[in-house]
């Protein structure tokens, strides 16, 4: 496979810092979502860089460090619940993904994203599915995402021991509905995401 075929598109018509665009964190109840955009050399893929949710932990953790060392530029942006809150779960990743571009210390000239949907940029942009798995750029800014996120949801788990965020990252296991469900929603939870609680209740009453 070629990691490159998305971005040499781009390079064919004259363009030259192409960045990836990735986010983590959607789908969890708690905790904000992180996007990271990435632009790497021009014809270059660092060995290893892949779907960050293909990748162990400590493997992300040590593709994270040559990530930002070789990058041409990048940065990592995060919303959080009461930006989630504001503007939905797509609007808040949607808005991220924009402060995430300009906030490159190289500017972009085109942008791939991962998925299907994408931000209202200044510069040529084209979305790819499963680009995590695809495009190197992508691939990268997904590892830098995942990585920064699971990060902070380590620190918050200090904050709050009882959800063991540590563990789930936020995200809707079992172990961390029956947690909301035991001590309450905290400051970090999405509340529009726990909108079925009362269903969950009736589901965990009878395991």
């Amino acid at each position: 496979m070629d990691w490159l075929s998305e971005e040499k598109q781009f390079y064919a018509t004259g363009f030259e810092n192409v960045c990836g665009i990735d986010e983590a964190g959607r789908g969890p109840l708690a905790g904000p979502v992180y996007v990271a955009a990435v632009i790497l050399p021009r014809g270059k893929t660092i060995d290893g860089v892949n779907d960050s949710k293909k990748l162990s932990a400590k493997k992300r953790e040590l593709l994270f460090d040559r990530i930002v060392e070789q990058a041409l530029s990048y940065s990592i942006i995060s919303a959080d619940v009461e930006e989630i809150a504001r503007k939905n779960i797509l609007g808040a990743t949607l808005a991220a993904m924009q402060r995430a571009v300009a906030a490159l210390s190289i500017p972009a000239d085109a942008a791939l994203v991962d998925g299907n949907r994408l931000p209202s940029l200044s510069i040529p942009t084209r979305c790819v599915i499963k680009g995590d798995g695809k495009v190197a750029c992508i691939a990268a800014a997904s590892i830098l995402a995942k990585v920064s996120r699971d990060r902070y949801m380590i620190e918050l788990d200090a904050r709050y021991p009882q959800y063991g965020f540590a563990k789930h990252k936020g995200y809707p296991t079992k172990a961390h509905y029956q947690a909301i469900l035991k001590y309450g929603p905290s400051p970090v939870h999405r509340a529009y995401f726990l909108r079925n609680l009362e269903e969950k209740r009736k589901i965990y009453a009878e395991t």
